[in-house]
């Protein structure tokens, strides 16, 4: 997983953010969504809501934190949700 945010990193198919991850998932843009092993529960809830409502997307729980994923992807604040456009 870690190679492949890398990999996105510098194109404009990595979606970083709840706010914008959640705007193209009611849009039908995003193939998959990655969330931090610490992410909050009500965005959990939220994306699990729009899958029940027919979106397709895949969601992947990572295996390090928000403020790991942060750095991953070259932030200086915690990301809790990124997602990959379609």
């Amino acid at each position: 997983m870690k190679t492949e945010i890398r990999k996105l990193l510098g194109s404009d198919r990595l979606i970083i953010g709840t706010d914008r991850v959640l705007k193209s998932v009611r849009k039908g843009d995003v193939a998959k969504v990655i969330l931090a092993s610490n992410a909050p529960t009500h965005l959990q809830e939220q994306l699990r809501r729009y899958k029940e409502l027919g979106a397709a997307f895949e969601v992947e729980q990572a295996e390090m934190p928000n403020d790991e994923l942060g750095t991953l992807c070259k932030k200086p604040f915690s990301i809790a949700v990124i997602a990959i456009r379609a």
